[in-house]
């Protein structure tokens, strides 16, 4: 199953409605069978970026902490160099073939559903 791409960057949203689409698209995509995602959430360079970054890590990490999620990596962990880097690839090899694979991204992360 290919991996399905949420883009929380459109429109430069607020923070809150970032998270708000987070919630709602993950919840989607999970009852529907989908197991990998991508969130675009930028980095930080247009200002708001590093907000909606911060705030989409501390939501998965809560995720994660209520067994909603399997696992998170954010970008510049995902390579062959790094431990969450390697852990998501063991649990989603389909995710060695996307382009950010090693390229140390802060402005994605990577889900496992």
């Amino acid at each position: 199953m290919a991996t399905r791409v949420i883009n929380l960057e459109e429109g430069l949203p607020r923070v809150e409605n970032a998270i708000f689409k987070l919630k709602l698209e993950l919840s989607t995509l999970k009852r529907s069978g989908v197991k990998n995602v991508k969130i675009i959430h930028g980095y930080g360079s247009g200002g708001s970026g590093g907000a909606i970054r911060s705030a989409t890590h501390q939501f998965l990490r809560d995720q994660v902490k209520q067994g909603r999620i399997r696992a998170f990596c954010p970008g510049e962990s995902f390579g062959p160099f790094e431990n969450s880097g390697r852990d998501i690839i063991s649990m989603a090899p389909a995710f060695r073939r996307d382009p950010d694979w090693g390229r140390q991204n802060d402005g994605v992360t990577l889900v496992v559903l």
